[in-house]
């Protein structure tokens, strides 16, 4: 018999107060809300006045580094490199993957990338004595300096920033070193 009128309670008590009210009006205006903007003159400035103050949120760029100025050692243990050859600056494909690279490059970023194109292949660069490319080519360099993947045609920033994610040194940054994904 308790067990009865307990759950009898419990089951009056989940199902809430009377409804003694009627409801809401659905017709009434919204309650206005009013702001005394002149309770202190000095500071009460209008919203385009806070906004013209407000100081600009840097914008991180994308780095691209000429490959003649871009020392290999300089970027071991700090940055990923997308390295980008071509015979000729005209390149289909090179324009083709600069484009791609410079439209999206926050997931390149995010994930400390430098870009290095190198488009003459008389000027001898570190680049090419190392990497050996024949004419389009794209590189993708971890930051322990070894080559992880090399593409003969352009790939667009989700297909390299998939890519990077699935280096180990990646995988350490994120947290997902040990998982077998």
């Amino acid at each position: 018999m308790r067990l009865k009128i307990l759950l009898a309670t419990m089951l009056l008590a989940a199902m809430g107060p009377g409804r003694s009210e009627a409801p809401p009006d659905a017709t009434a205006p919204p309650p206005v809300i009013e702001y005394d903007l002149d309770a202190n003159p000095d500071t009460a400035m209008s919203p385009e006045e806070a906004a013209a103050q407000a100081e600009p949120v840097p914008v991180p760029e994308l780095q691209i580094v000429d490959a003649q100025s871009a020392d290999p050692a300089e970027y071991q243990w700090v940055s990923r490199l997308v390295v980008v050859f071509a015979d000729t600056p005209n390149d289909p494909a090179f324009v083709d993957q600069m484009r791609a690279l410079r439209t999206r490059p926050e997931p390149l970023i995010e994930r400390d990338v430098v870009v290095i194109p190198d488009t003459d292949p008389d000027a001898a660069s570190p680049w090419r004595a190392r990497l050996h490319p024949r004419g389009f080519s794209l590189v993708l360099i971890d930051k322990d300096g070894q080559v992880k993947q090399r593409k003969p045609a352009p790939w667009d920033v989700r297909e390299i920033s998939r890519a990077i994610d699935k280096f180990p040194l990646r995988r350490q940054e994120i947290g997902r070193g040990d998982l077998g994904e």
